[in-house]
């Protein structure tokens, strides 16, 4: 029977190339030499990867409850839009508009038919990615994943035309590896750069391997691995050498990426701006958001141009030669905390944490964790996920860390304002068991709730709520159902203060007004003399209002 990519061959084809990514990351890492020799391609891949499985896995989370799975275009969908706004660097950008390509094609094959695309449409969803990556490329090079991409699509629609538009996906998706994995090889003579260094292009290596891993989704067969190692150098310390001669001089200092909230006319405008201020430019995504990545020397003036456009953020600046100065010794302590809003950013760097943002709708992967954790280059890192969604993702990143000889302590707190209360008594020079003793307790000591705005009906633990009320959520179970934020949340402050506290704290999102916070700051007086009240501004975040009480 001929094999179609359904929701279920989607989540697969995620999952593997995620498996093989991990495996081939760091042989990927050593070859990349174009358009920078930083040594993180296969990184960048496997990351921008992480973040489309992820957002493969939360449909289907979605449809736990119901009787069939999701539809293959809710599936590819999600596997397009998680890769793009967790894209990468220069080819992990690429490979998410090529996965944004494919998704256009094969979500309008079959919006709704549970039995997902077969390979009469496969080919054409190739052609499609191969197109938008390069127009996404200011200044396309061949050699590159570019020319890998596009080899695939030609063999798939080769393989097609020879069946006479057969629907078989399994032979289109062998025909397609067959070309890639032919055109990577052909591309250190394509690209002079990559023949001087005896290597591959590291983009088109990871390419092929997700397009194995699609080849394995749909037939369950491993199609032939392409060679591992250097064409040229069997002595490890000779491709380094090599690879570092090939290293440009006088290039751009800095890489710049932003996921940005803006109009076609705009980004339009912006890539011209960005044309004249670096190199490497791809500009990937479309239906108003986008991703933005370029190598320049002015990092200030590209973060400024995207705010001319529209709305950047998820703002990640590296400095290419980081890598090569010598680091700072390590500290020996320092604290990573996940924040749900800018504002609560700030508050945590000012009492010495390294932050990782997490935007409504948008949680951190692991890869994202791990990096914080390298970025406080410390030889012990306490990790406060701030979020129960979040213990998964955050022992994964703890675990990987571990690897690299860090010592890492993840205490499970499951709200922002818990990870407040532990930076609060946090105390860098006593002994670290000490330290993590403290700050769970800490966090551990504080009830924590929210205020959020229910979406449509529902059955609750307070009873039916109906689309528009006001959700009243202690220790993350619906307590009270209100129409109005000011006495749902006195409501709510009621029941936590009945159980005795010393201190309250509120963290107002960025369109709740002051009067709210002045409010329940009189409500608390007035009732518990004897406990304080905080405030914070937590910026954009998920829901309006957080509460601690400790």
């Amino acid at each position: 029977m001929p094999q179609t990519l359904d929701a279920a061959a989607v989540r697969s084809w995620c999952s593997l190339a995620l498996e093989a990514l991990g495996r081939e990351r760091e042989e990927i890492d050593a070859i990349n030499v174009y358009p920078v020799a930083d040594g993180d391609t296969g990184t960048n891949l496997y990351l921008t990867v992480e973040s489309a499985a992820q957002a493969v896995e939360a449909v289907f989370a979605a449809h736990e409850t119901g009787a069939s799975e999701p539809a293959p275009a809710d599936a590819v969908r999600a596997m397009a839009h998680g890769a793009l706004i967790g894209a990468r660097g220069n080819s992990g950008t690429i490979l998410a508009q090529l996965l944004r390509g494919m998704a256009e094609v094969l979500a309008d094959a079959a919006p709704t038919d549970p039995g997902g695309a077969g390979g009469d449409r496969l080919a054409p969803a190739l052609r499609r990615a191969a197109k938008l990556a390069r127009e996404a490329v200011a200044h396309p090079v061949e050699g590159t994943i570019l020319s890998v991409a596009s080899a695939a699509a030609e063999a798939a629609e080769r393989s097609a035309a020879e069946r006479s538009g057969s629907a078989d996906a399994g032979a289109t998706v062998r025909a397609a590896y067959a070309g890639a994995r032919a055109a990577l090889a052909a591309t250190p003579g394509q690209l002079p750069v990559l023949g001087r260094a005896g290597v591959v292009d590291a983009g088109g290596r990871g390419l092929l391997a997700v397009l194995g891993a699609l080849v394995r989704s749909l037939t369950g067969e491993t199609p032939a691995a392409f060679p591992m190692g250097h064409r040229r150098y069997e002595d490890p310390a000779a491709v380094v050498s090599a690879i570092e001669s090939c290293a440009p001089e006088g290039g751009p200092a800095f890489e710049v990426i932003y996921l940005l909230e803006a109009d076609d006319t705009a980004v339009a405008r912006l890539r011209a701006r960005l044309d004249g201020l670096g190199d490497s430019l791809v500009v990937v995504g479309g239906d108003g958001l986008w991703n933005v990545h370029i190598h320049v020397d002015d990092a200030g003036a590209a973060v400024e141009a995207g705010v001319e456009a529209g709305r950047p953020y998820r703002i990640r600046i590296t400095h290419f030669g980081a890598a090569a100065e010598e680091l700072p010794e390590r500290v020996q302590r320092a604290v990573v905390a996940v924040v749900p809003g800018e504002g609560l950013a700030g508050l945590c760097a000012e009492a010495g944490a390294t932050t990782v943002l997490a935007r409504p709708g948008e949680p951190p992967a692991s890869g994202e964790l791990v990096e914080a954790i390298r970025r406080a280059h410390a030889r012990e890192v306490v990790l406060l996920p701030n979020d129960a969604a979040l213990r998964h993702t955050a022992a994964a990143a703890a675990e990987q860390a571990r690897t690299e000889g860090v010592r890492v302590a993840l205490i499970p707190t499951r709200a922002a304002v818990q990870g407040i209360a532990a930076l609060a008594v946090h105390q860098p020079d006593r002994r670290f068991d000490e330290d993590v003793v403290a700050m769970t307790t800490a966090a551990g000591a504080t009830r924590y709730a929210e205020l959020a705005v229910a979406e449509r009906q529902s059955w609750t633990m307070a009873g039916i709520c109906q689309a528009g009320d006001v959700l009243g959520l202690i220790d993350g179970d619906v307590a009270v159902i209100g129409a109005d934020l000011t006495a749902t949340a006195e409501a709510v402050l009621s029941r936590m203060l009945a159980a005795g506290g010393e201190l309250v704290t509120l963290v107002l999102g960025d369109e709740v007004p002051d009067a709210l916070a002045d409010r329940l700051e009189i409500y608390v007086r007035d009732g518990h003399l004897a406990v304080d009240t905080v405030v914070y501004r937590g910026g954009r975040q998920s829901v309006p209002l957080l509460i601690g009480v400790e």
